[in-house]
């Protein structure tokens, strides 16, 4: 086992601290407060080549692993983690999944333009009253000669508004039947495929999410991805790779927390002292740091078994689970050792701790991965 960065790994940072710092970090608040999507940064992203971080270099993209694209993600999380949700969503949702289940023709149509970020990508498959239980959906498509013609809504969807491709797992059989839904790529422009209303959220508000409205959409069968009833298995397999995501994303924010509240720590002082002295907030640094180390530890283990094509399900389930809830705690604890100033917003660690609450939600709750878990190991 060797835990030092390779070459790659370590420009691979570098680059993206630099550019997080020039092109992210002076916009953070202003995004935050109107919401803005930053379109043109993922453009320049997409230059950079974080916008295709797995796909082959023969599509358009990086041709990196998931142990690089780890780094990514929590490097530009530890600036901004609604960037960092934007760039994780757009490379392991939509774009992975036609990647893994799309036709040769399909992957050439589709991926060049989403791994250079020309095309931004959004991924369809929770409703208004189906979060956790995806096979009670109500997006329906029905065949008609070499169409499809859906009809219902998804919400919740990072980049409803601005995607311009978007994978979505509709009902195409009975409800509640594991292979009764298929995936299929909408494209922006489409009759009767429209975004709807966005949310207006607690935190990653420079992230878009909104609806996804069908009304009587008609999409061609060649824009299925796979078998007609595979596309509920198909986006568990995606979910393993995206937990490992919400994982590096969980992380980033860990990180960026606890370093903003280290470094706060040595430079206020009270009684004559600085605060990190005191055994009270050391204590809480020395859990904080413990926390995250066990977080990368369980991340680049999910990495190596999802590059090695090794079953990665229980792992990344346990990656997502634990440093999802580490990002929560040390974001908590980065705002009460800032004390009154960790609830100013002049200060970064507010907003880390209003991110980091979506770790916890988004790609299936700490409870779904604790059910995750608990049947792998049962069935051992």
């Amino acid at each position: 086992m060797n835990f030092d960065y390779n070459e790659t790994q370590s420009m691979i940072a570098q680059s993206i601290r630099d550019f997080a710092e020039k092109e992210i970090r002076p916009n953070i608040m202003e995004w935050d407060e109107a919401q803005t999507f930053p379109v043109p940064l993922f453009k320049k992203l997409g230059e950079m080549g974080f916008m295709g971080v797995l796909v082959p270099e023969e599509l358009g993209g990086s041709g990196l692993g998931y142990h690089e694209y780890i780094t990514i993600v929590e490097e530009i999380s530890k600036v901004d983690p609604s960037i960092g949700l934007s760039v994780a969503a757009h490379n392991s949702l939509c774009t992975n999944h036609i990647l893994t289940f799309g036709s040769e023709e399909q992957k050439k149509k589709w991926i060049p333009k989403l791994a250079t970020a020309e095309h931004i990508g959004a991924w369809g498959l929770t409703e208004h009253n189906t979060g956790s239980d995806a096979g009670g959906m109500n997006t329906t498509a029905k065949k008609d000669g070499d169409f499809w013609i859906v009809n219902g809504a998804k919400n919740f969807i990072t980049h409803a508004i601005s995607g311009d491709i978007a994978v979505v797992i509709v009902r195409t059989g009975e409800k509640g039947d594991s292979k009764g839904m298929t995936a299929f790529v909408f494209e922006k422009g489409m009759p009767g495929f429209t975004s709807g209303k966005k949310e207006n959220k607690l935190g990653m508000r420079a992230s878009e999410t909104a609806e996804l409205i069908f009304d009587n959409c008609r999409i061609p069968d060649a824009n299925r991805l796979g078998e007609v009833g595979q596309g509920f298995i198909q986006a568990m397999k995606i979910l393993d790779g995206g937990r490992i995501s919400i994982g590096a994303l969980s992380l980033g924010i860990a990180k960026g927390a606890y370093e903003a509240a280290l470094k706060y720590s040595k430079e206020r002082h009270q009684f004559g002292q600085p605060i990190s002295e005191f055994q009270g907030i050391s204590f809480k640094l020395a859990d904080m740091a413990t926390e995250i180390e066990a977080s990368e530890l369980l991340l680049h283990k999910a990495a190596f078994l999802k590059e090695k094509h090794r079953p990665v399900t229980t792992l990344g389930a346990m990656a997502k689970m634990y440093s999802s809830e580490v990002c929560v705690k040390v974001a908590n604890e980065a705002v009460q050792i800032h004390g009154g100033y960790g609830y100013i917003k002049d200060y970064p660690v507010e907003k880390f701790y209003r991110d980091s609450k979506l770790c916890t939600i988004g790609e299936g709750t700490t409870e779904i991965q604790k059910i995750v878990i608990s049947r792998n190991l049962l069935k051992a």
